[in-house]
């Protein structure tokens, strides 16, 4: 019996993860609805996606906005059918020290980061609950547990998202639904963010080392829909990060102060008339990777060991019965 392609939202679809995410699903057959405010990036990501013999529909949305966020979800179940999995991917940020940000970029931050989340998820809930089937992705980082200095907005947000997952899955197990959400912690990633962020950086933002290609994301985000955890660690890094911080995290404050600076710039002066994307897109379709090819791996061993933790966990076994089998017969 065959079955219907499955139908996927993406938001923050026309460049970075969510561009190679759409890639991802669309070499899958999925029916995808591609949500962004770049338009430039949105048309060149629906051609991909048809190029590799998928449907796509774009739909200019600015997720801070809950009622564009409705209408576009009304808009993918009637061009494409009813939504199966729903990715939220949408983000912006703001490289500088708190004191000198305003209250508008914190505000502004808050809202596509954390709130464009809460929209996405509601307008998912409100069509996957019924039919008590779909999977809602959270893309979340490392920083959901582990701030770090000269991005406090992105991370007080990824932080919320966190939260708000949270009371989200103790909702539906109450409920007894067999709608899932799952969050993945990203690492650093080869984006076209650090471009066209908003920075008040004497030199170029970059993603903290090590750095992995959106690619690595992608795969992620693809597994979880389909292998819906309670959460993902995605890369050794974003691991590494998260269980410091809950064994040392006075010590690592210290060690983000010293470090934490140097670590999210590289060289070469920052322009500071450059165009930047917090309340407009920039123009144009700039892809899924930034400017950090050459840094960047498109492998990530520990996403591969959690995809395969059953063959792993088997091989572990085999092997210690194995080595406890060799030292019995040697006794």
């Amino acid at each position: 019996m065959s079955r219907e392609p499955e139908v996927v939202v993406i938001t923050g679809a026309s460049a970075g993860v969510g561009r190679s995410a759409a890639r991802k699903f669309a070499r899958h057959g999925a029916r995808i609805g591609l949500l962004a405010r770049g338009v430039d990036g949105l048309k060149a990501a629906q051609r991909e996606v048809q190029k590799l013999g998928s449907e796509a529909s774009i739909i200019p949305t600015d997720v801070a906005n809950a009622e564009q966020v409705e209408a576009a979800a009304e808009k993918v179940e009637t061009e494409l059918g009813p939504i199966d999995i729903w990715v939220n991917n949408a983000m912006t940020s703001v490289f500088s020290p708190i004191k000198q940000m305003t209250p508008e970029e914190f505000r502004r931050v808050t809202e596509v980061t954390y709130l464009g989340y809460v929209y996405g998820t509601l307008a998912a809930l409100k069509r996957m609950l019924p039919r008590d089937r779909g999977v809602i992705v959270q893309v979340g980082s490392a920083l959901a547990y582990r701030g770090i200095p000269l991005q406090a907005a992105y991370c007080a947000a990824k932080h919320a998202i966190q939260g708000f997952c949270d009371s989200l899955r103790c909702e539906l197990l109450h409920d007894q639904s067999n709608v899932k959400v799952t969050m993945l912690q990203m690492p650093a990633l080869n984006t076209p963010q650090f471009g066209w962020v908003k920075s008040r950086l004497p030199h170029r933002a970059q993603p903290v080392p090590p750095i992995f290609q959106p690619e690595v994301a992608a795969e992620a985000i693809y597994f979880a829909a389909h292998n819906p955890r309670r959460e993902f660690y995605v890369g050794l890094p974003s691991v590494e990060a998260i269980v410091a911080n809950k064994i040392a995290p006075g010590l690592l404050d210290h060690y983000l102060a010293r470090n934490g600076y140097g670590s999210q710039q590289h060289d070469g002066a920052e322009d500071p008339n450059r165009p930047d994307n917090l309340w407009q897109p920039v123009p144009g379709d700039h892809g899924a990777h930034g400017a950090f090819d050459a840094r960047a791996s498109d492998w990530s061993p520990q996403l591969w060991t959690s995809e395969h933790r059953g063959w792993v966990a088997t091989a572990v076994v085999a092997l210690g019965l194995s080595v406890l089998l060799a030292l019995l017969k040697n006794k």
